[in-house]
Parts: structure tokens; C-alpha cells; sequence
């Protein structure tokens, strides 16, 4: 018999750490919510079936892509979740954990942060309660975190447009299962040795379209539940960083099938990835905009913060300032973004419409060319939800934007808090790798400058030491390396 109305506790980590930057995720990075604030962060929440549950919502730590988190603010969100959890299934049995994750966490001292995590679940709950994940298709499929959890689940776009989608999917899935009462379902797990960055896996173009179009057709197949496809997260340096399919059921053979096919599909098309844009050096990338259509975009792609990079790598800045077009204020640039509270700080005590001299960037990444000086005026100030005390600088025709906190650009709408609109202008440079929906439609041309940080999109060069091997890329001897498969059945 199922429960008319399970009960359900919400708790997760949701960061992807890059453990090639310098930077330090810790506790001020973090949006933390409990209660009920926790719960208002579901748009699904008012839907009848999610009404029909009593959720207890204990904590969920989330931030924006950086590098490894403090171990003392994880251990304490940990441990806040555990207690949690204990005290709700001790005063009132759980029929449930949803565990929303991204599933490349990194944290000091552990090469699987989310496998540490659902073990410390199921030290609170026990072997009963279902356990179902939401996770990013850039997260990591651990042999832990696979076992500790009964159903998994991630995003079948990227950019992740259907982020949302999946993770209602996630917490409906449990929330039938627990009502029908049909248990706990076979699932299988297939690592593939591959392990590739976003930019090259973008179901915006082959072979990625298609891998992932095959996914809900093997969801629809009779004793399926779900079926996912991880990329895995190519910027830390870990054993668990490869692919993985995941299916899950109610029948054997269609779960190991279904499993098996999506992974041989994922090993066949393994050297079919390829950049979602065309790529050049940062020079050539300037060159190239010279004479192309406006707007023009330009992707910073080795220090973009939306995969963990540091911020505040200024290979970029200083390309632009020795730039003719900038020099001389032909063309009107944007750069968004570099973190630097000190640069930021001066151009607010000047005020809009002063002149300002600051050193800016490289603090945290300090490769060449490390701080760079720039004279500008100060065009606009802005509090920004993400990267606080902000400024725009202006110097030639370049518009560089200064944020106190890590940011990312991604939005109209951040841009529009300085008065900018990168629609209107001639050139955009902005640390991301491809571009989210709204710089993707403003764009009338696009290249990715494969420049250097953090998130490299030359994996070989970053140095990845703890990965298994072989590995695609990094191996073109390959053996009998293939899709490894594991079948579970309770």
C-alpha cells in the first residue's frame, strides 16, 4: 500500500568547484535556507500532487560556481543536515529525502563531496526512506552517491534551460512512487570514460542533440522511470569526473537496456564533440571582431565564474585596453565582469561622472598579467544582488564592469542595473564558456578566445593528475576501455 501522504524532508549542496582555481568557496558565498524559505525556492510547490505531501524542508546550501568550499562551513552544513534529518524521521517516520544537488561539489579534504553527503543522510534516516537526487548533467555519478541514493536524476539541456523541469521531475518521481507504493526500482549506473567540458558537449549542437534526444525515448520504454546522462565535471581533478547513465525501473532487463544503449551511444560519438562556437586565441578573436557582425561576443571562456573560475583573470582587461578600437573609442566595448572590492570601493567613493585611477584584477588568480592600471571615468554604481558594491569604468571605449563579489553576466537584466545594453553595444567580452539564452539570442556573431584560468577549456594543459585512465581525452591509447555497467536491485 502507498502513503496518501508521504513525508518528505528537502536538503542539498549546490556548487560546482573548479580545483584548478585559487579561489576558496566559503560560507559568505552561499545562499543558505531553511524552513520554509527553503521551500519557496520549488515553483512546483502549489501543484496539487506536491500539496498532497508534508515536506519538512531542513537546509539547502547553494552558490555560484567557484573553487573548493571550506571544509569547516561544509562540515557544518553537514552536520546541521544530519541532526535535522534525525530529529524529523525520530519524532515522525520519513517516508522520503529529496536530495538537491549539483553533483561537482568539491570540498577540502574529500574527492567526493557528494557521496560524503547522502552517507551522512542515510546515517540519519536509515536504509527505508527513497532517496531521490536533482542534479546538474555537469555533475559527477560516484559509485557512493549512486548507492546511497534510490532514484537519480539530471538536466537533458545546456545550457539548462529545462533546469527547473528536472528538478520537479526529481520530486514527482518520488512523490508517485511513494503513493503507489511500488518501492524501490532497479537502477543501473554506466560510467564512460569520457570527460569533456560544457562547451564542447552543448545540446545546442551534434552529437549532443542527439545523444540526449535518445534519453526520453528510452524514459517511455515499459518498466522505466527515468533515464539521465551526465557529462561530468571536466575541471576538477577527481576519480569520479567522467560520464555516467543512470536508468532506473521497475523492470530489470528494460533498466539495463535502456542503460547500456544510452552509454554505448555516449562511447560511440566520443570523438564527435566539438566547441558550440568557433575558437580562437584571445589576438585573434579581437582581429576577428574587427570586421564582424555587431553585436559581436567574444567569450572569456578560461575564467568564466559560471564554471569556477576566478573572476579576476585579467588576460582579457589588458587585451582590450592596448585594442586599437578601444583606444581611440571606435567601437564601444563592454567587459563584464572582474571582482576586485578594493577597485570597486574606490570608484564608489569617487561617485558618477569622477575619474578614478585603480590597479585592477588579478588578486585571487594572480597569473600574468596580474593587476592591471587603469584610468577611467566612473559611469554608473549599482547594489547587484550577486556582486554587490558594482561599478562601471570607463576608458576609451572600453566599459568595464567592477563587482565586489563574484558575478556572472548572463542577464539583460544585470547589465541593465549600470545602464548598459549589450544589444546596443559594438563588442561584448564576458567571462563565460557558451552563451546562456539571453547574450545567446542578442548575439549576431560569436567566438569562444580559448584564453587561460581556472576553467581552461584546454584540459591537457590544466594537468589533471587523479582521474582514472585511460581517459578520453587525455588518452588516445584506450585499450579495452568502454561502458562499465552496474546493476542494482533491491
Amino acid at each position: 500500500m502507498g502513503h496518501s501522504r508521504p513525508r518528505i524532508a528537502i536538503c542539498g549542496l549546490h556548487i560546482e568547484s573548479s580545483t584548478f582555481t585559487p579561489y576558496t568557496s566559503g560560507e559568505k558565498d552561499f545562499v543558505v535556507r531553511r524552513g520554509q524559505q527553503l521551500l519557496e525556492r520549488y515553483s512546483w510547490k502549489d501543484e496539487p500532487w506536491a500539496q498532497a505531501v508534508d515536506w519538512v524542508p531542513v537546509l539547502h546550501a547553494g552558490a555560484l560556481p567557484g573553487g573548493v568550499v571550506e571544509r569547516r562551513a561544509y562540515e557544518a552544513w553537514r552536520e546541521e543536515i544530519e541532526q535535522g534529518l534525525r530529529q524529523a524521521h525520530q519524532s515522525e517516520p520519513l517516508d522520503g529525502v529529496f536530495f538537491d544537488i549539483h553533483g561537482a561539489a568539491s570540498v577540502e579534504g574529500e574527492d567526493d563531496a557528494e557521496g560524503d553527503l547522502v552517507t551522512a543522510v542515510r546515517r540519519a534516516v536509515g536504509p527505508g526512506p527513497m532517496i531521490s537526487a536533482s542534479m546538474d548533467l555537469h555533475g559527477n555519478v560516484s559509485d557512493t552517491l549512486f548507492d546511497g541514493c534510490d532514484l537519480m536524476t539530471c538536466y537533458r539541456m545546456a545550457p539548462h534551460e529545462d533546469a527547473r523541469e528536472s528538478v520537479r521531475r526529481a520530486a514527482y518521481n518520488l512523490v508517485a512512487r511513494l503513493r503507489d507504493g511500488s518501492g524501490k526500482p532497479v537502477k543501473a549506473l554506466v560510467h564512460v570514460p569520457v570527460l569533456l567540458p560544457g562547451e564542447k558537449t552543448s545540446t545546442r549542437i551534434e552529437p549532443a542533440r542527439s545523444l540526449y534526444a535518445r534519453v526520453p525515448d528510452v524514459e517511455a520504454r515499459p518498466g522505466v522511470t527515468d533515464a539521465a546522462i551526465w557529462i561530468g565535471f571536466a575541471w576538477a581533478d577527481q576519480p569520479r569526473c567522467q560520464g555516467a547513465v543512470v536508468v532506473y525501473g521497475d523492470d530489470r532487463q528494460a533498466v539495463a537496456d535502456g542503460a547500456c544503449e544510452l552509454a554505448e551511444a555516449f562511447w560511440q560519438v566520443r570523438d564527435d564533440f566539438d566547441f558550440v562556437a568557433p575558437v580562437d586565441s584571445l589576438e585573434g578573436c579581437l582581429e576577428w571582431a574587427l570586421t564582424a557582425r555587431r553585436p559581436t561576443f567574444i567569450s572569456d571562456s578560461g575564467d568564466n565564474p559560471g564554471a569556477g573560475g576566478a573572476d579576476d583573470v585579467t588576460v582579457g582587461l589588458a587585451g582590450l585596453l592596448a585594442w586599437e578600437p578601444v583606444r581611440t573609442g571606435s567601437l564601444e566595448v563592454i567587459h563584464a565582469s572582474i571582482v576586485d572590492p578594493v577597485a570597486a570601493e574606490a570608484c564608489w567613493q569617487a561617485g558618477v561622472g569622477r575619474e578614478v585611477s585603480v590597479e585592477l584584477g588579478g588578486q585571487i588568480d594572480t597569473r600574468e598579467p596580474g593587476p592591471v592600471p587603469v584610468t577611467g571615468m566612473v559611469t554608473a554604481l549599482c547594489d547587484d544582488p550577486m556582486g554587490g558594491r558594482t561599478a562601471a569604468l570607463r576608458s576609451g571605449g572600453l566599459t568595464v564592469i567592477v563587482t565586489s563579489r563574484r558575478n556572472q553576466y548572463a542577464e539583460h537584466e544585470q547589465y541593465a542595473r549600470l545602464g548598459l545594453d549589450v544589444r546596443r553595444a559594438d563588442v561584448v567580452v564576458v567571462k563565460i564558456g557558451y552563451l546562456e539564452p539571453d547574450l545567446y539570442e542578442a548575439q549576431r556573431d560569436w567566438k569562444m578566445a580559448l584564453t587561460p584560468g581556472g576553467v581552461d577549456q584546454d584540459l591537457i594543459r590544466l594537468g589533471h593528475r587523479h582521474i582514472e585512465r585511460p581517459m578520453v581525452p587525455f588518452d588516445t591509447e584506450l585499450g579495452e576501455a568502454g561502458p562499465r555497467l552496474r546493476l542494482v536491485v533491491p
